[in-house]
């Protein structure tokens, strides 16, 4: 191996990078808060260059995985830098690699800049709670801190079931099990199936990817248990549909009914490159299952559900305009970057300029 890997990770760590790009025919790349930067000190990596890498990094399991299917998706520790989750992949014939640093301590959930409903979320007995957004968004995050604040309250059983297992709990007054694919259990389904049947009092399930897995956290949260999952979904409104559209159409009003009894919160969140100190700030829009949401969700009017947010606000529940606005008036971001993101751009430009 030309380079280790391990010395790139550790200046990526210095750099203070989020992600890490490996691509044979570059040079190693990083991403500083939003940012893509070149690494110095390096020549373009051959594909021999990230094929070692790859299997520097990967169990047998994974690197047979990545021989076969093309892609691996698994986790990599290195002592004094912490952890990372790492996509191997294959592009024009040659090896590459996607990084992601994992802090080794969870973050207290009071350190992340959310609302406080958030936390009176994690004293929710049973319902689903799903935390979406696009990739980086920061979902793991969340969830992750959720997990320790019950974690450290309660005398409970929480199982997590991860693709790759991300942070690393340590059982304090709950006893935690973290089951990851690949390695501990073959799918989300199969996995949340069997969980069941292990006295869970909370299930973390790392993505309602397909249908049965959707099926049976729904059954979870169901039967009593607290289900925490996410989605790829942009607002509350859109993972309400994605969920219901995961159905066959004859399964659909079911479903609406099922999912109006058991959702308890919706959080679509965003990242945002902090303009006042270094960092990221956070900006999410929160649904809270009121009757009035539930009555929309099982008579198929998802539409109105930004409506209702927008009118409830006394009730912790946010649009996430109003979440941008309120970063930018507090000085975190720039009025370029709020209104690149927001979701009525002109109508925030001109809040934004009142």
């Amino acid at each position: 191996m030309k380079y280790h890997i391990d010395e790139i990770l550790r200046k990526a760590m210095d750099a203070d990078a989020s992600d890490i790009h490996i691509v044979a025919g570059h040079k190693p790349m990083i991403r500083i808060h939003t940012k893509m930067t070149e690494m110095e000190g390096y020549e373009v990596l051959t594909p021999d260059d990230t094929h070692a890498m790859v299997k520097h990094m990967a169990g047998p399991e994974q690197m047979e995985r990545f021989e076969t299917q093309r892609d691996s998706d698994f986790s990599y520790a290195v002592q004094g830098l912490g952890r990372y989750r790492v996509n191997a992949h294959v592009q024009r014939q040659s090896p590459a690699i996607t990084m992601r640093a994992i802090k080794e301590e969870i973050p207290p959930l009071a350190s992340l800049n959310l609302p406080e409903v958030i936390a009176k979320l994690t004293y929710l007995p049973r319902g689903l709670v799903l935390v979406t957004g696009a990739t980086g968004s920061g979902k793991s995050t969340t969830l992750a801190s959720m997990i320790q604040e019950m974690n450290t309250r309660y005398n409970k059983h929480i199982i997590t079931l991860e693709d790759p297992i991300e942070y690393a709990f340590k059982s304090e007054n709950s006893v935690i099990e973290q089951r990851e694919l690949g390695c501990d259990v073959p799918t989300f389904a199969s996995g949340l199936k069997h969980a069941l049947r292990q006295d869970p009092d909370i299930i973390l399930v790392g993505e309602m990817r397909d249908l049965e897995t959707t099926a049976s956290a729904i059954t979870a949260a169901e039967t009593g248990h607290l289900v925490l999952s996410t989605l790829h979904t942009n607002s509350a409104a859109s993972t309400v549909e994605r969920v219901v559209d995961m159905y066959p159409t004859g399964q659909q009003n079911q479903i609406r009914a099922m999912l109006a009894n058991t959702i308890q919160a919706v959080i679509s969140q965003q990242l945002f490159k902090r303009c006042d100190q270094p960092g990221m700030a956070p900006a999410l829009e929160i649904m809270l299952a009121t009757p009035a949401i539930r009555n929309l969700i099982r008579e198929n009017r998802t539409f109105e559900i930004p409506n209702v947010i927008e009118t409830s606000r006394a009730m912790g529940m946010q649009t996430l305009d109003n979440a941008i606005a309120a970063l930018y008036f507090n000085g975190m971001i720039t009025k370029e970057e709020a209104v690149a993101k927001a979701v009525h751009p002109d109508k925030l430009s001109r809040t934004l300029a009142a």
